[in-house]
């Protein structure tokens, strides 16, 4: 019986202080919400709104970069393809003409 109450005040005392993990998506926004000790009404203040316009541009700046760099990635994938293309094809057109 008492390997009983044992056990279950273990349970117990488990259950009221679990270990808490957070994973947060590395594409996840987080915002700060201001200082702690401030009030805060339902309405942003200027200080938050200039912040998270700061942290909106920087991250499609970011972006406008990785998109270039993506397209010219495509362009030169293409130059290849175009080029092992051609040179398929002049292998395919001398085979035709030496059989």
């Amino acid at each position: 019986m008492s390997n009983i109450i044992l056990v279950r005040s273990q349970v117990l005392r488990s259950i009221k202080s679990p270990l808490c993990i957070t994973l947060i998506p590395k594409n996840t926004r987080m915002y700060s919400e201001g200082s702690v000790g401030s009030p805060r009404g339902g309405s942003e203040d200027s200080f938050l709104r200039r912040e998270r316009a700061k942290e909106d541009f920087f991250v499609r700046q970011h972006e406008k970069e990785q998109f270039k760099h993506f397209k010219e990635q495509l362009k030169n994938h293409q130059k290849q393809l175009e080029h092992l293309e051609s040179k398929i094809d002049k292998l395919s057109n001398g085979e035709k003409e030496s059989k």
